[in-house]
């Protein structure tokens, strides 16, 4: 499928996949969230890339997790998958089964959301268990649709779990709910697109290795950071919002 593509678009597809991979360690979360909508501009099915997003968040974070499991909250892990993993199930035969405008609409709708709330300084937050529980039950379905819940459910770890532990156990969170979702395209036979995500893996390490160094950085700079790429977020879908609707 990659050969399909011209040359620039394969040096754009490079570009956004050390995008990603940046952005995944960097923050400790949102690589496909930031890094999918702009992806789509070059090939509008997601299901091509989401399979190749999902190969290298296995590797990278079982890269980084490998010296890193005694600092995971394992406790609150197994106390919040019981609302997340069975709607992320759900989303996960969504997106195999949703016509393609759909899963665009629904993508672009999320990433605008996301892009208006880093835009303004704003934040998701949960002050209540009932709101815990929607946050993660819908971070949940629109991570196995799309795999972009992760600022709905970070809103909620952020709360219960120190920031010392928190990028290691949302590493270890984000590497159960890909398993899963990759598991879910195995049994339904769905591409996974592997020699593709071999191919642009040495490119994602690109952007792992730069996020890994920058992250001191940008958790010192969070919101200055999100605010700049919120504003990106938001023309990128609006565009796309706008190619879809006209």
């Amino acid at each position: 499928m990659l050969l399909d593509f011209s040359l620039n678009q394969a040096l754009l597809i490079g570009l956004l996949f050390i995008w990603a991979g940046f952005v995944r360690t960097g923050l400790g979360f949102g690589g496909a969230a930031l890094g999918l909508p702009l992806m789509l501009f070059i090939h509008n099915d997601p299901r091509l890339w989401l399979p190749i997003i999902s190969t290298h968040l296995l590797f990278f974070s079982g890269l980084t997790l490998r010296t890193r499991l005694h600092n995971v909250d394992w406790r609150y892990l197994r106390q919040s998958s019981i609302y997340i993993i069975p709607p992320a199930i759900l989303g996960v035969f969504g997106l195999v089964n949703l016509p393609i405008l759909w899963l665009n609409l629904f993508i672009y709708g999320v990433t605008l959301f996301y892009g208006l709330v880093w835009l303004f300084n704003k934040a998701i937050e949960s002050r209540q268990d009932w709101v815990d529980k929607f946050l993660l039950i819908l971070g949940g379905y629109v991570a196995g649709t799309s795999l972009t819940g992760a600022p709905l459910m970070v809103a909620v770890y952020m709360r219960h779990v120190s920031k010392e532990r928190l990028r290691d156990t949302l590493f270890v969170l984000w590497f159960v709910l890909v398993s899963i979702k990759m598991t879910t395209f195995v049994v339904l036979s769905v591409d996974l697109h592997f020699i593709q995500a071999l191919m642009l893996l040495p490119i994602a390490a690109i952007g792992h290795v730069m996020g890994l160094k920058a992250h001191q950085a940008i958790t010192r700079n969070e919101l200055l950071f999100k605010r700049w790429v919120g504003g990106g977020l938001v023309v990128v879908s609006a565009l796309g919002l706008w190619s879809l609707l006209v």
